[in-house]
């Protein structure tokens, strides 16, 4: 690294700024400076695989992290080395994530900064940019209704801001009154697609506006502007919770990584840019104003540059990880002891609808960190008003209306998470969950496996057809999570297992996608304990015994077997009501098939790719030499549910059941 001029597009301003803090604000970007020449050697040595450089944007990264407290959250990206190192994470553990030891932050699970750590309460990216800006309004939201007086701050690109998940984080901190700060760092490039290509505004700044947020403007390269005006906000936003929208303005000096190459970008604006070199403008600074002497200078690169090269020999000299199935399999979801709550209350005949609200209500009693979130379901008590009534007890505070934005509200669930607390998401309908997939599936579902955070959050689904509501109201698409590893699915039939097994949902510190099946609602009516009652996850439960067939199925599905077997009293079946789908209880539905010899297993879902495919393998796998029959699958046809009536009829498999049963009963 060469010592230069200061720019003459470079002003300082010193004041109030003692030579300690200067020098601080030096060596903390000179340190990921120094580190990532190192990097960029060992890449050409093949001893990294990848590396996305952030030279010539540290000022942004070590202005930000130096104006907050060590308490508070900071989710940065991939260029973002100097929060890290300026948190003081040892270098030895950087170098170590960076090579896949064990001693990183993700077992190996995962690479560069895809990774979080509490103890420096720093929460990583994943590839899927937009995401963690909703999980910053979620810690900011934890930090807001435990009075803290604390700031969160969040990165993202410029091309990050083409993303929905901008707008709609954006949209819940202001409506929220959230403290966020939102740090865009205009690069000049998404990869290789230029800011004019990716917007068509003036400034990023400006969208500010149209939030009602306030909004600034930051030359990204002068460090001693970021960390001015940082100090200066946060400040401000502690003592006024508030999001604020940042635009640094700033430059890639480097390719998107390093094998993209900068071809695309015109040698005349690359000049331009490195002459504004954050970390050689202010060392010159400093050396000039005799802040620094040129000796002071050489031995804090030496004590760097040493510093580097003890920790990456720590890092090479680590075994290897040696894979293991049972660690890997074991880190999919965080341990959870369940605690059976039994209770001996009277019983009260309650609908499908009134067990899964009196479930909810007694889980926030029990639990007085629990926010609850969702379209709708406060002062109005939400579609189905399973809520009604909540905010007079618990204010509005714990029931949170929220803008129709599933995917911001998820990632604002997750963010809660990470702050300890713990969150139920309702969507309105289970279909509206594709609108907030992505952090579902990507996020909550990996994030225990990849750096040991769990995600304690419940999904609530209205599911399910049978009442006319067509393609966009009536799916039942709980295949799209049992096969995602680190969901957890229940999808009760009764009012009874409803709100025990919600309960244990709520307390289960994983996630868990809880299917309520709007045909039951209303129709269903059951005798349930009064107070408060846990069920376990992974047990199915047996609702009729016979010893000509196993009949298996889950949700509205289960009546519909016991009507047509109550219409059919010469068939004797063991019915089991699966309860939950993830995990699965195949032990009672290996001990039932081996009685009976046949199995048959009635679901919603349309068939390829169902539940009753893979349960209808693992029978065949571990119970051949006992079946009397192959195993039949019954379900839905192989269309979008439907909206006439009589389509939708003809959609479910439920008249069709009887006569499948029948034919395996025959075989």
């Amino acid at each position: 690294m060469k010592t230069s001029t200061v720019s003459d597009s470079m002003k300082y301003n010193i004041d109030n700024l003692n030579h300690e803090t200067l020098l601080a604000l030096y060596k903390n970007m000179l340190k990921p400076r120094l580190i990532e020449e190192k990097m960029l050697v060992l890449l050409r040595q093949g001893k990294i695989s990848k590396w996305f450089s952030g030279i010539g944007q540290e000022a942004i990264s070590v202005g930000v992290t130096m104006a907050l407290n060590s308490d508070e959250y900071i989710l940065p990206m991939h260029r973002n080395l100097g929060v890290f190192t300026t948190r003081n994470i040892p270098l030895h553990r950087l170098f170590a994530q960076w090579q896949g030891k064990a001693s990183g932050f993700t077992k190996g699970r995962d690479r560069s900064f895809h990774f979080g750590t509490q103890e420096y309460k720093i929460v990583g990216m994943i590839s899927h940019l937009g995401p963690q800006l909703g999980v910053a309004d979620g810690i900011a939201l934890a930090s807001k209704l435990n009075k803290k007086s604390q700031v969160t701050a969040v990165f993202t690109g410029e091309g990050g801001t083409s993303e929905g998940d901008f707008h709609e984080a954006l949209n819940v901190a202001s409506v929220w009154q959230l403290p966020v700060l939102f740090c865009v760092e205009n690069n000049g490039y998404g990869l290789s697609t230029p800011t004019k290509e990716q917007y068509n505004c003036e400034n990023i700044a400006d969208r500010g506006v149209g939030y009602g947020m306030e909004s600034h403007i930051i030359d990204g390269n002068n460090i001693l502007e970021v960390y001015n005006k940082l100090a200066s906000i946060t400040e401000s936003v502690r003592k006024n919770p508030r999001p604020v929208l940042i635009e640094f303005i700033t430059f890639r000096m480097r390719g998107h990584e390093e094998a993209s190459g900068t071809k695309y970008v015109p040698q005349e604006l690359m000049d331009a840019w490195a002459a504004k070199d954050p970390v050689l403008n202010f060392e010159a600074f400093l050396l000039n104003e005799n802040i620094l002497n040129d000796t002071e200078n050489e031995q804090l690169k030496d004590e760097i540059i040493n510093e580097i090269n003890e920790h990456l020999d720590i890092a090479f000299n680590e075994d290897d990880i040696i894979p293991s199935e049972s660690v890997e399999l074991n880190d999919v979801y965080q341990n959870y002891n369940y605690q059976e709550v039994i209770n001996n209350s009277e019983l009260n005949e309650v609908r499908f609808i009134d067990a899964i609200s009196d479930g909810l209500k007694q889980s926030m009693e029990q639990h007085e960190d629990l926010v609850i979130m969702g379209q709708d379901i406060a002062e109005y008590g939400g579609a189905f008003k399973i809520t009604e009534g909540f905010v007079k007890q618990f204010g509005k505070e714990r029931v949170r209306n929220t803008p129709i934005c599933e995917s911001a509200i998820v990632e604002a669930a997750m963010g809660l998470s990470i702050s300890g607390m713990k969150s139920v998401v309702e969507m309105q309908f289970a279909d509206f969950v594709s609108s907030g997939f992505n952090p579902v599936v990507n996020y909550l579902a990996k994030s225990y496996y990849r750096w040991r955070q769990n995600a304690d959050v419940v999904i609530r689904m209205p599911c399910g057809g049978g009442v006319a509501a067509g393609p966009f109201h009536s799916q039942t698409n709980e295949a799209w999570f049992t096969k995602t590893p680190g969901l957890k699915v229940a999808y009760p039939a009764f009012p009874y297992d409803a709100k025990g097994l919600l309960a244990t949902a709520i307390n289960d510190p994983n996630p868990v996608l809880f299917f309520e099946h709007k045909g039951l609602y209303r129709s269903i009516r059951q005798d349930v304990p009064t107070d408060y009652y846990t069920l376990p996850f992974g047990k199915a439960s047996l609702l009729k015994e016979g010893k000509d067939v196993t009949v298996i199925s889950y949700g509205a599905a289960v009546h519909w077997a016991l009507e047509t077997l109550a219409n059919n009293p010469e068939i004797s079946a063991d019915v089991l009501d699966l309860r939950t789908l993830q995990p699965l209880d195949m032990d009672t539905i290996y001990a039932s098939v081996k009685k009976t010899g046949k199995a048959i297993i009635l679901q919603e879902d349309s068939l390829f790719g169902g539940i009753a495919s893979d349960i209808s393998a693992l029978i065949m796998e571990q119970c051949f030499e006992y079946l009397d029959a192959p195993v039949k699958r019954v379900a839905s046809m192989e269309t979008p549910i439907p909206f006439a009536k009589q389509l939708e009829n003809q959609y479910l498999p439920k008249n069709r059941f009887e006569a499948e049963l029948k034919n395996l009963i025959d075989y």
